[in-house]
């Protein structure tokens, strides 16, 4: 998304931020910094526990050796980056030990940065709605992740580079899921379909695909229920909206984005195992990243799970959901 101040000034003046019912205050009257400076400050707790961790480490240290690896070890999985992940970053490093490349604290840094920058590259891949009319994503992920509001961001910021757009709020069991997407809906400008509380989802689904087709939507966006992912029956739910949506458009949906708290730590690489076996998940939106000191996660993601991450949230606004740039993210969280 572009940072052009034009840009944003139409788009605060449509929509509203998330506050704690996932519907935000408005932004307008704030002063607007850079994105970098937002990302570096939304990583801060991140950076704090990982690098702030890693500078203690070497303070007053002449030599890099064997036991100054294993200290770090522990400051990596502190930060989240998993133990799979931690011990093939360690590893790595040990080799580059044994050939005499780090000789001092700055080199080990350096050596890190570039060994965690080569693990994000291959998974950095925008979505880009194309191809298919109408484009659907399906948004999956338990309560309380930022699914709605994230669902929100992205209706607004499809409508504002001219897509029609279609919600289906087929998050018909938590109490006024389908009430908050209307107001982003509304102020976006964009349709929604929904039932009343209670109603069968895939009926909603249903009805979105009939809409969507119908209306010539480019994009159509589905919510879905915050399912617990221990719970069978919730999934096969799941499945069978996979199948609706398959009969109705095929080759539908197209993108099935996961919504991760990047807070909830190791927790949310759990969920996504079992989502991608459920769902067959193809991206990953971690939201709350400005909120945690947890945000190694991002890394752990991209290594286990071998998915790519579309977007990251850094912040309550709709300009701080943005495309995933693995340079831009090791770069702030190495500041």
């Amino acid at each position: 998304m572009s940072e052009n101040r034009g840009f944003f000034g139409n788009l605060f003046s449509r929509i509203a931020g998330e506050g704690s019912a996932d519907v935000a205050p408005t932004e307008q009257d704030k002063p607007k910094t850079g994105f970098f400076d937002r990302l570096k400050k939304g990583l801060s707790k991140t950076s704090d526990a990982l690098v702030g961790g890693i500078d203690r480490l070497l303070l007053g240290k002449k030599v890099i050796d064997a036991d100054t690896l294993e200290e770090l070890e522990e400051i990596l999985i502190s930060a989240d980056i998993g133990v799979t992940t931690t011990v093939e970053l360690v590893r790595g490093l040990e080799q580059r030990l044994k050939r005499d490349e780090l000789k001092d604290g700055d080199a080990l840094r350096r050596a890190l940065k570039e060994d965690i920058l080569a693990k994000l590259a291959p998974y950095a891949e925008p979505l880009i709605p194309a191809g298919q009319t109408p484009f659907v994503i399906l948004v999956i992920g338990v309560n309380g992740v930022g699914k709605t509001t994230t669902i929100g961001k992205l209706a607004s910021r499809y409508a504002l580079d001219g897509k029609k757009v279609l919600i289906a709020a087929a998050d018909t069991f938590r109490a006024a899921a389908a009430d908050q997407l209307a107001v982003w809906a509304d102020r976006a400008g964009v349709d929604i379909v929904r039932h009343k509380e209670g109603a069968d989802p895939s009926a909603v689904v249903f009805d979105g695909c009939k809409a969507a087709i119908a209306r010539k939507a480019d994009i159509m966006i589905i919510d879905t229920a915050g399912r617990l992912h221990t719970k069978v029956n919730l999934m096969e739910e799941l499945k069978k909206i996979f199948r609706i949506i398959g009969r109705e458009m095929p080759g539908a949906p197209h993108e099935t984005l996961l919504v991760l708290d990047a807070g909830t730590g190791q927790n949310a690489i759990s969920q996504a195992k079992i989502f991608k076996e459920a769902a067959s998940v193809s991206g990953i939106a971690l939201t709350k990243l400005d909120g945690t000191a947890k945000g190694g996660v991002v890394v752990a993601v991209c290594s286990e799970l071998k998915l790519p991450v579309r977007f990251i949230g850094i912040g309550e606004s709709i300009e701080d959901l943005r495309d995933f740039d693995p340079k831009q993210f090791v770069d702030a969280l190495f500041q």
